[in-house]
């Protein structure tokens, strides 16, 4: 089901050492924070959600780790344990609330083969940096999505994302669709809205 506007009503929130045993490679982790490029993405989608990122369970470090692509920064990699506390600009304690979430049709894949696709494809992008024209081209995005405009190819990302766009982009080596109304760009909302997203834990910030 998808994920509902009220759900950090619905679920109390977890400490982080509570968290970190249930989380699964591939599981998603949507964001609803009030900096400034958060509000941004929130703006331009008419969405409560802001942010959505990615985790992983490194067993071989005893790490879970979180890919997001960041303002900036491009696409990077923190452990969950610093994820939950600040943003990616240094503001704490996390200016929001964090969800923990699962795709069912991620979950319902067999064998290790589509887990092992999706983490080459997610720590593949790890350093793709944000140009100027970049950002510009990503903000064209967000405000044509904000004013129901169509996405032309020419404004489409390439090896320059935002969050959800990443994350979408994940799912897809893998054959994961996720739905849109193709109007500026994938956002976070979208990802929560996907009906086969199911929500599992709200995060302590």
């Amino acid at each position: 089901m998808s994920i509902p506007a009220d759900i950090f009503d619905r679920l109390q929130a977890q400490p982080y050492g509570a968290i970190r045993p249930q989380v699964r490679d591939g599981d998603v982790l949507l964001c609803s924070a009030d900096d400034r490029f958060s509000r941004l993405i929130r703006w331009g989608a008419c969405s409560p959600w802001s942010h959505v990122a990615i985790a992983f369970q490194m067993p071989a470090i005893d790490r879970v780790m979180v890919l997001e692509c960041v303002e900036k920064l491009g696409v990077r990699a923190l452990p969950l344990s610093m994820f939950i506390t600040k943003t990616s600009s240094g503001v704490q304690p996390y200016p929001g609330r964090i969800l923990l979430a699962r795709h069912a049709a991620l979950a319902e894949m067999a064998g290790p083969g589509p887990l092992r696709q999706l983490a080459e494809f997610a720590f593949g992008r790890l350093g793709d940096p944000f140009s100027r024209i970049e950002m510009a081209k990503i903000v064209v995005r967000i405000v044509l999505g904000r004013f129901d405009v169509k996405l032309h190819p020419v404004l489409g990302p390439k090896d320059e994302f935002i969050c959800s766009e990443f994350v979408a982009r994940c799912f897809q080596a893998v054959g994961i669709e996720i739905p849109w109304d193709g109007l500026g760009f994938i956002g976070p909302g979208d990802i929560a809205a996907d009906p086969r997203l199911e929500a599992v834990a709200q995060i302590q910030t």
